[in-house]
Order: C-alpha cells, then structure tokens, then sequence
C-alpha cells in the first residue's frame, strides 16, 4: 500500500491561480509518483485580506503546518499598496516563512539554450548557465528588531546569530558537494560586523567539507562579477538582503523571470515552492504569464521534499521538449516562435509528462 503525502497549494494574487492551475495540471498527470497524494487548495496574501480580514489566517497556517510541503503563486497587487507593511499581502508570506522556519531560499539560475535569446548579455557569456543562489531567508534586515519609522527619520537592524549562520552555510556546502564542489560566500566584511561573524563561521565550516573550494566576495563586486563573467560561479551563499538582490541578478541573466523557480526549505526539507516571478496584475487573466517557473517548481519539490529525482528529471525534460518544439508564451517568444497561452503552454507540458 502506497504511503500518503500531503500537498497545500496557496494561489495567492495576480496570475498566481493562472501559474498554479498550470502545474496542477503536471502534478495530475504524474502516474508513478510512489506515493499517493492528498491536495488542499486555500488563500493567502491580498485574497486572504479580501475574505478574512488578514494576509494568513490561523487556519491556513495550521494547514501549512500539517501538509508536507507548499506551492504557492504569488502575493501582492495594486489594490493593496495603501496598506501598512504589516497588513499587506507580502506580510502573509514573511510570516509562513518564519513560522514555519523556512530558512533555506535555493535559487537556481539555468539557461535553457532555446530562450537563450531573450537574455541581454551575450550568448557565450550564459551558454550552458547553471547557478545555485543559497539564500538565508528568516533573519537579518528585513526580520531585525528594533526597527523604527518617523517622520524624517527610520531604522533596520541587521543582525545574525551564529546559529543562523551555520545552518544556511552547511545547506550550501552541501549543495555544493553534489554539484561542482566550488562555493562563492558573498558579504560586506569590510564595512559590516555581522559579516565579519558571517566570514569567520564559513571559514570555520569550510573544515569540514574540505573537498568545497572556498572563495569570499563583497557583495558589490559579486554583483558586478555575475554580469561580467556568470560562469564562474558554481553555488553563491548569502544573507537574507543580499541574497535577495543577487538571486533577481542571476535571474535576469537567464533571459525571462517567467522560467525560475525556487525552494524554500526547512531543516526537515519541507518546503515552500514558488516561482521568483511576481503577482504581475497587470497581465492577470490575460492568459499569457508563462508557467514554467511554478512547473519547475514542482519539480524540485518532487527532488528535495518528496524525495523523487526521477520526476524533477521528467519534469525538466517536458519543459525543455515544449521549448525545442519552438512553443513560447509572450515573454519568451521570438521571430520564429509559436507563440501559445498560459494554458496551452501547461497542457503541452503536463502531456509530455
């Protein structure tokens, strides 16, 4: 008897139900999963706002605590912008990342050589492209206390413990050992006491994987080095803040946001699945937002949470025969393209699958 696995699917805002409806449909065509599979379908973000009162409620977090892993669309919209920061959509997703202490934010940036044309850097600069971005997702900046807002003057903390330090570094040193064993960790120790403490635990933790070649950069240079030369990366470990600004870097060069997914994991890999796409409302219900990133997502769901390689590789193999067949949505289509909607873009994928 198959064992069962429950899945919790948050559309969220925007084209979010668009993308999710899209990998539900390659989740349902999944016929040698080797396990059964129990989907909830429930709201977050703005559309939670709209039917009760809050981004998350107490139910869905329960849910979400419950559930093996969660994929989410998106959050947030114009309708919402007058809200404090503390009552908008966004605020529903920080809070199911922290509560449920998703700390590890993988960001995979790979190019996909039939969409290689839509990039702004040149072709021999991204060929073959395959960056992992290790981001810290649950402290620094954007959760430091105090914090404080006035009328000409504000404040952030940004603070780590080292325990916080050391467990998205081994996540990375790990990731590292299965790919190409080369680790960039990025920081501003020159300027930055908490990455001076950031600097000294990697290079404390570096002992025990000596097979990983270590190298640090400041982030403003790493930025500059991911335009300049993206290949010589391999896996770039970072804080909450600069990670998030590296990852939409790297993101960017593969050609369209449309085609990134990303994990967030915690430390029993359960995890959160979403594209690195936004709610997009202003091509909401057109039919034309690109799925591929939530079905990418999918697929490494099925790889880090469910424990199924075999169906990321599927996954990733439907995906790349849609785009050499020249099937593109709007975002990534060329002269020669055949341009097709959202829907008809999942169909061809989940058939495939």
């Amino acid at each position: 008897m198959k064992s069962q696995k429950k899945l919790l699917i948050l559309p969220g805002d925007g084209v979010g139900p668009e993308v999710c409806n899209e990998a539900r449909k390659v989740i349902d065509s999944l016929s040698d999963l080797s396990f059964e599979l129990d989907i909830d379908i429930d709201l977050i973000g703005g559309a939670s706002i709209d039917k009760f009162k809050t981004p998350l409620s107490s139910k869905v977090l329960d849910k979400a605590r419950n559930v093996d892993s969660i994929l989410l669309g998106a959050v947030g919209g114009k309708k919402w912008d007058s809200l404090s920061p503390s009552e908008r959509p966004e605020k529903g997703l920080l809070e199911l990342r922290s509560k449920l202490n998703f700390f590890a934010n993988l960001r995979p940036a790979i190019t996909f050589k039939e969409v290689i044309h839509s990039s702004s850097l040149k072709e021999s600069k991204i060929n073959e492209l395959d960056i992992l971005i290790v981001r810290e997702l649950t402290s620094g900046i954007y959760f430091g206390e105090p914090r404080k807002k006035g009328n000409d003057y504000a404040f952030n903390t940004m603070s780590y413990k080292a325990e916080e330090i050391e467990r998205i570094v081994d996540v990375a040193f790990k990731s590292a050992l299965e790919r190409d064993k080369r680790l960039c960790s990025v920081d501003k120790a020159n300027v930055l006491e908490v990455s001076q403490l950031w600097r000294e635990i990697v290079d404390k933790k570096s002992s025990d994987y000596p097979d990983v070649k270590v190298e640090h950069m400041l982030v403003d240079n790493a930025a500059m080095q991911l335009v300049r030369e993206p290949k010589q990366f391999d896996v770039i470990v970072s804080s909450n803040l600069f990670g998030d600004i590296l990852s939409d870097i790297s993101a960017m060069l593969t050609g369209s946001i449309g085609m990134l997914p990303s994990a967030s994991l915690n430390e029993s890999l359960k995890g959160l699945y979403e594209p690195v796409h936004g709610s997009a409302p202003d091509i909401a219900g057109k039919g034309v937002v690109n799925p591929i990133a939530t079905i990418l997502s999918v697929a490494m769901l099925m790889k880090y949470s469910f424990n199924e390689p075999t169906i990321f590789n599927k996954i990733n193999d439907a995906v790349r025969k849609v785009l050499s067949e020249g099937y593109a949505t709007e975002d990534i289509a060329q002269k020669d393209s055949k341009v097709i909607s959202t829907s008809e873009m999942g169909d061809r994928i989940a058939s495939y699958v």
